[in-house]
């Protein structure tokens, strides 16, 4: 279900932008992902996230929702403060200011643990595999399933190999095949397979789509499609406008650490996003800083 635009953060010649944000009792994330005393429809929401590094501002009052089953890219050229912000999503930082809301109710992500592992799932650009153990030991690398102190290879193959049709990845010889001996859109599926292994209900993918060719971009961009469509929430960081539009339901961009711009995929289109992603505004044409998305 699509949400309503969002407010950026940004200013108007009549002064800041205001931004709301749900009163909401802060607490830690259960162990389901779930928390009581809802406030918000969407999955997560950011309201007014700040990130400082000494005197340089990463990211400056950003505002952002992101809905389960529908995929939100996440656009901005070079230091606009993309990977800043999907850390402090993740944990790695800490946010300075500002409140995270996860099903309504206010979280305070401390670390990479906070967020239960079933729940929040990241596919970095480098995707972290090991090239030289096969894909049912990477999709357990570090949770593996253990009977009297030795390794359990029958649910962790059952596992792996349902988790894999479920996304209906059916390319790979074997699944005992080695990760060094896939190619990047099969490397890209076992990354993600090992994030919604546990069920999680947010996967952000960072350039998934980096260095692959077209058969194996067209590959990533299906899956992306097919975790949207079984109601997990995607965010998507790419430079790549031609995959954004190929699979993104809303658009949001910063630009030197702020939302400037954010709105239906559909009401953007590739010259007013590279515009807006590179000067912060449309020229002589509405962009959504002040609560709407792009009228193109």
């Amino acid at each position: 279900m699509m949400m309503d635009s969002i407010s950026a953060a940004s200013e108007s010649q009549d002064g800041n932008v205001s931004r709301s944000a749900s009163a909401g009792r802060e607490t830690d994330l259960g162990s389901d992902g779930q928390a009581a005393g809802t406030t918000s429809d969407a999955l997560l929401a950011l309201r007014g996230i700040s990130k400082h590094f000494g005197p340089v501002t990463a990211l400056d009052g950003v505002d952002l929702e992101v809905s389960a089953g529908s995929v939100t890219a996440l656009l901005g050229d070079n230091g606009a403060g993309k990977s800043t912000l999907i850390k402090v999503i993740a944990g790695i930082h800490e946010a300075d200011h500002g409140e995270i809301y996860w099903n309504g109710e206010r979280v305070h992500i401390r670390t990479p643990t906070t967020p239960p592992r079933s729940a929040v799932a990241t596919v970095y650009q480098d995707l972290a595999l090991c090239d030289n153990l096969d894909i049912v030991a990477n999709m357990f690398l570090g949770v593996e399933i253990r009977r009297r102190g030795t390794l359990d290879e029958t649910p962790m193959e059952l596992t792996a190999r349902e988790t894999l049709a479920s996304l209906s990845v059916t390319s790979v010889r074997s699944i005992r095949q080695a990760v060094g001996s896939l190619s990047g859109g099969q490397r890209q599926s076992v990354a993600v397979a090992r994030a919604v292994m546990g069920d999680a209900k947010l996967v952000i993918m960072d350039e998934p789509t980096a260095a692959l060719g077209v058969s194996q971009t067209a590959m990533v961009l299906e899956l992306i499609q097919r975790l949207a469509a079984g109601g997990i929430a995607v965010l998507v960081i790419s430079h790549n406008l031609n995959d954004v539009f190929a699979v993104a339901d809303r658009v949001a961009i910063l630009h030197l650490g702020r939302l400037v711009s954010s709105g239906l995929a559909s009401e953007y289109d590739r010259q007013s996003a590279v515009e807006i992603m590179t000067t912060g505004a449309l020229s002589g044409r509405a962009n959504g800083v002040h609560g709407g998305p792009a009228t193109i």
